[in-house]
């Protein structure tokens, strides 16, 4: 099952278009981009950690992740400003659907104890927010060399205005949701 724009066009939209009966194929939802986070949490004062998360995100999504830095200093978490407390990389085209290829068919079944994406991962916008506590399901990522496992957060954006519109088509698009 690969996840194309070629199969999006063929499959997702027809399916689309009779249940929810639009009569604008552009007003079809579609994934917009994929937003892919690493948080430094405690590891905030480690270089080495920075050094391997950005090793890491760019390994799984082929892209060069940005640094986010703190907008201003909070005594309470030790943070001062301009302090890199995250990465995060946006996806999109093709770049986004090898990515989405890769979480469904490979990453997601590979997850320890996976019983499927929980529905309240969607949000009002039909929007999907997952997270992931190990980044070694990626199969970019080998075990062995591994010194700390971090967790990541996948964003997936859609352009649909309600819940069950956002939910319809990432089914379409073959994510394992939970059935009960």
């Amino acid at each position: 099952m690969i996840l194309t724009k070629e199969r999006y066009t063929k499959t997702v939209v027809p399916a689309l278009r009779e249940k929810f009966g639009y009569t604008n194929i552009m007003a079809v939802p579609k994934i917009e981009k994929v937003v892919v986070n690493i948080g430094m949490g405690h590891s905030i004062k480690d270089p080495n950690f920075i050094e391997t998360a950005e090793a890491t995100l760019r390994k799984i999504t082929g892209q060069k992740p940005v640094k986010t830095v703190a907008k201003k200093s909070i005594s309470n978490f030790k943070i001062r400003q301009g302090q890199a407390v995250g990465m995060v990389v946006t996806l999109r085209g093709k770049r986004m659907y090898d990515f989405l290829d890769k979480l469904i068919n490979i990453t997601l079944p590979r997850v320890r104890d996976f019983r499927g994406l929980s529905l309240k991962a969607i949000d009002g916008q039909g929007n999907l927010h997952i997270g992931l506590r190990e980044h070694v399901s990626f199969p970019e990522i080998e075990a062995d060399e591994v010194d700390r496992i971090h967790g990541l957060q996948v964003s997936v954006a859609t352009t649909a205005s309600t819940r069950d519109e956002g939910l319809e088509l990432l089914r379409q698009l073959g994510f394992p949701f939970q059935t009960s």
